[in-house]
């Protein structure tokens, strides 16, 4: 039966890949994976759905979830990110596991939402066990590393800490509604929301002054001895002490170069408490890295165990790449006995060749532009031999 129109189609923002994107991705995928292993990261593999209470508590928007029901009526999701799966992961077939742990991932993950893509591959890290700001400083400098070993040129990364803005939340007195509001605007950079918010907070004039500061607070180590001036509340001096060391553990990791200091960086999932980062490259308005620390998480799962990770969005990287035709078989078999073609084939193969078997009855000039046409660099005519 002919398919509809509707049939024809993909959902709003998926997307087809073509063999020449997959390989420029399997590619990317494979590269960072391997740099993630010289970092001593192993590669784990979580569900694509997971039940609802996974995942939902930790999204600020619930509605960016593909919802489904199983058969027994309960509520499952797709994942819209890899952390929460992972922290369930740990605190169940893992618990007990030699701490830190060292974890990384590749898969697609899946988010309902307006922007262009709603499925999209991400790779990334979790390193769970350690409150350190060394542990802080080692994902930031694997995903620079990331970023750099791609090719990628003028990439920068943003580095902040939730505990200024929180700290500045408490020293106000803001409710919580106000407060996630506030963060909400700021993590999407809005700054017209951020101002209709501050203008509607109620709060005292320099603490609006400092909040609409906050998004274009940016700079090297300098920057932190002002913000030691705004207030005497030790979340903010430690969340200052604690970026200061990050910041210097960069420059000994040899990419501090690459970092800056942002204070207005926030996170869109509820879970991050710590320093958080995010990597932009030029020509993408939107972080090709995001990442943090969330220490407050796994208590959720039942284990309580600080940790800190990222996750770089790797199907977005496939437009900043050339793509080459893949490369065809290794040799293109043809011939007029089908049984020999065939036995020809099944021996190339066991020796490790990739072989594409010619299906009709061709001549050696079709099999010559057959291979051309496929990006094989080899043909092989099969003589059919006299018994």
């Amino acid at each position: 039966m002919l398919r509809t129109n509707l049939g024809q189609r993909i959902p709003e923002g998926m997307r087809d890949l073509l063999p020449e994107e997959v390989a420029v991705q399997e590619r990317l995928e494979n590269d960072i994976l391997a740099l993630f292993r010289q970092w001593s990261y192993q590669k784990v593999l979580t569900p694509t759905l997971e039940f609802c209470a996974c995942v939902q508590p930790d999204i600020e928007q619930d509605n960016i979830l593909y919802k489904f029901f199983d058969r027994e009526g309960r509520i499952l999701a797709l994942r819209p990110e890899l952390t929460m799966p992972i922290a369930r992961l740990v605190s169940t077939r893992m618990r007990g596991a030699e701490l830190p742990l060292r974890l990384c991932y590749g898969a697609d993950v899946y988010r309902n939402t307006s922007v262009r893509h709603r499925e999209f591959r991400q790779v990334g890290v979790e390193l769970v066990g350690s409150d350190q700001e060394l542990a802080d400083a080692e994902v930031i400098a694997l995903a620079v590393e990331a970023i750099a070993a791609l090719g990628l040129k003028n990439y920068q990364f943003n580095l902040g800490h939730m505990g200024i803005f929180s700290g500045l939340m408490l020293e106000a007195g803001v409710d919580e509604g106000m407060q996630a509001k506030l963060e909400e605007a700021l993590a999407r950079k809005d700054m017209v929301g951020v101002e209709s918010w501050v203008s509607l907070s109620g709060l005292p004039e320099r603490v609006q002054e400092l909040l609409l500061r906050l998004p274009h607070f940016h700079g090297g180590e300098e920057i932190l001895d002002e913000v030691l001036g705004w207030s005497e509340r030790p979340a903010i001096r430690e969340a200052v002490e604690s970026l200061r060391k990050i910041y210097r553990y960069l420059d000994d990791f040899g990419v501090q170069a690459n970092v800056s200091l942002d204070l207005g960086i926030l996170r869109g999932f509820s879970y991050y408490t710590g320093a958080v980062f995010e990597g932009y490259v030029p020509g993408m308005g939107f972080p090709l890295v995001e990442g943090g620390r969330y220490d407050t998480l796994y208590a959720d799962f039942g284990v309580p165990q600080p940790a800190t990770g990222f996750a770089i969005h790797l199907g977005n990287l496939l437009e900043q790449f050339s793509l080459s035709p893949v490369k065809g078989a290794d040799v293109l078999v043809y011939g007029s006995n089908v049984t020999q073609v065939i036995h020809q084939c099944q021996a190339l193969r066991a020796q490790g060749k990739r072989v594409e078997m010619s299906l009709g009855s061709i001549d050696g000039e079709a099999a010559q532009k057959m291979a051309l046409r496929k990006n094989i660099s080899e043909v092989l005519c099969v003589r059919e031999s006299v018994s």
